[in-house]
């Protein structure tokens, strides 16, 4: 770790919120240990995650995909693991490309571990991205909070969730801990556990607790697998109708608009808003390693 100052931005997406480190070089050494120091509320910035911005060149995990996508989401979790992808933080990474003047506004590409994401960036509006497929497993999924359960869908956005339609909000609990979820097996890796409740015609609102960060405002991949669980229990299927399907998702940050395409392709589009920006003092990261 460089013993100068190390510069940051504080960013979030419908109040999931984030620790940016701008890095074009992949010079910094940020192990868990460090990320989840930064990301703690009391003792660091504070934040869902961390947007670690390289350039995709420079980083072994992004290298291949350079050619589609100068810039890569090295995107960890607040306790430090590391995450295949995160729709909210797509959208403020790619706020930070542009008031740092490394791309223009309109149409970008921006590599994740999930794949090369296409980001329509619009000048003080809001921000689509262009998440790629829902896959749906067909194993079935129980999720269990405070002795009632509910069967859940099984929903890939590149990162996995189970989607659980309920009567209330309230009955998925505190969301501090892991709400259980069974079989073990489907999820060897965590998954993240979406609570649903309707609010009108294609108008849903939900919880979420994410993998690795427990209860977030508001999570972009768990949006988009709500919006496609819901409307395959509505009976509605884009590559059957051949007409678009749009969902509003309320979240406890905000409001994100899903459509999901006859080719598979799902868009989400919401805010993305920088807030501050710093520097952090390397004597006091170091204590982390």
């Amino acid at each position: 770790m460089s013993t100068s100052q190390i510069p940051f931005l504080k960013g979030h997406g419908t109040e999931n919120d984030f620790v940016i480190v701008p890095d074009p070089d992949n010079a910094l050494d940020l192990p868990a240990s460090v990320v989840a120091r930064l990301c703690d509320r009391r003792a660091g910035i504070g934040g869902d995650g961390l947007l670690h911005v390289v350039r995709s060149a420079a980083h072994p995990e992004a290298s291949d995909m350079a050619e589609q996508a100068e810039w890569f989401m090295d995107y960890r979790n607040a306790d430090g693991s590391i995450a295949e992808m995160c729709g909210n933080g797509v959208r403020v990474f790619a706020r930070y490309l542009q008031r740092a003047g490394l791309v223009d506004d309109g149409d970008l590409a921006v590599a994740t571990r999930g794949g090369v994401k296409r980001v329509h960036l619009a000048k003080d509006g809001d921000v689509t991205v262009s998440m790629g497929r829902a896959v749906l497993p067909g194993s079935g999924v129980t999720v269990t909070v405070d002795g009632r359960s509910w069967d859940a869908r099984n929903v890939s956005m590149g990162n996995p969730h189970a989607v659980a339609f309920v009567e209330d909000l309230a009955h998925a609990g505190d969301l501090r801990s892991v709400p259980s979820f069974g079989p073990a097996s489907v999820y060897p890796d965590g998954v993240n556990i979406e609570f649903v409740v309707d609010r009108g015609p294609r108008h849903v609102a939900m919880r979420v607790h994410e993998r690795g960060s427990g209860e977030t405002r508001s999570c972009g991949t768990g949006a988009c697998a709500v919006a496609v669980a819901a409307a395959r229990r509505d009976g509605v299927d884009p590559a059957e109708t051949g007409s678009p399907a749009t969902y509003t998702v309320d979240l406890p940050g905000g409001t994100l608009v899903i459509t999901e395409y006859p080719d598979g392709g799902v868009d989400m589009t919401g805010p993305a808003v920088l807030v501050a920006e710093g520097a952090i003092d390397s004597d006091w990261l170091a204590t982390a390693l």
